[in-house]
């Protein structure tokens, strides 16, 4: 070839192919949103039918949490009717109730002791249904098997008192004991105390 486009020396222009770097870089960011996104909805969907409980997720154990009753308090070992003697005093204004009182707790099992008018501590001084009163160790044994004969009456201890005898002092408020069945039921409650509610949570 002549004139101005002839060649000359023995080196020839290479041809090459243009580089698509521009184009395999949008290729690749393209995949990587569509797997993301990809993931992402599947999480969400994941979240959806299981409720996405935050709380497993951030323990790590992904387990829900459980919870446990607590155990119920051992039986009570409580006193026999039949082993409690019971002094029954009237503090009202009222004449007969003692005696009255006396025959319906001896019918329920109890030993009767003295049956008169309250001492001057307490004579017309009781304006509730009454007051049980015994020896300091009585708290916890006979005064609650008496208190299920007459629930509301007051419990009441006296350090300095001697022997196994509770007083049974009638007061204002007094109408008559509990029915023998209210009674019973109150004492096996106390005897065989139900479980508590549930507490303690385990995670």
């Amino acid at each position: 070839m002549g004139g101005q486009y002839r060649i000359t020396g023995d080196k020839y222009p290479r041809m090459r192919r243009p580089r698509r770097h521009g184009r395999l870089v949008v290729l690749v960011v393209a995949s990587v949103a569509v797997l993301g996104g990809a993931g992402w909805g599947t999480l969400q969907l994941i979240d959806v039918f299981t409720g996405g409980d935050e709380s497993a997720s951030a323990t790590g154990a992904g387990a829900a949490c459980t919870t446990e009753a607590s155990p119920a308090a051992a039986p009570k070992a409580l006193p026999e009717p039949g082993t409690i003697t019971v002094n029954v005093l009237n503090a009202t204004t009222r004449g007969g109730l003692a005696q009255k009182t006396a025959d319906e707790l001896k019918k329920r099992g109890f030993r009767i002791g003295e049956v008169a008018n309250a001492t001057e501590e307490y004579d017309k001084k009781v304006k509730g249904t009454g007051v049980l009163l015994g020896p300091a160790t009585a708290l916890d044994t006979s005064l609650p098997v008496l208190g299920a004969q007459l629930p509301g009456a007051e419990h009441r201890t006296d350090a300095a008192r001697k022997g196994n005898e509770v007083d049974l002092i009638i007061g204002d408020g007094f109408r008559s004991l509990t029915k023998k069945a209210d009674a019973d039921r109150a004492l096996a409650a106390l005897a065989a105390p139900e479980p508590t509610p549930a507490t303690k949570k385990n995670c």
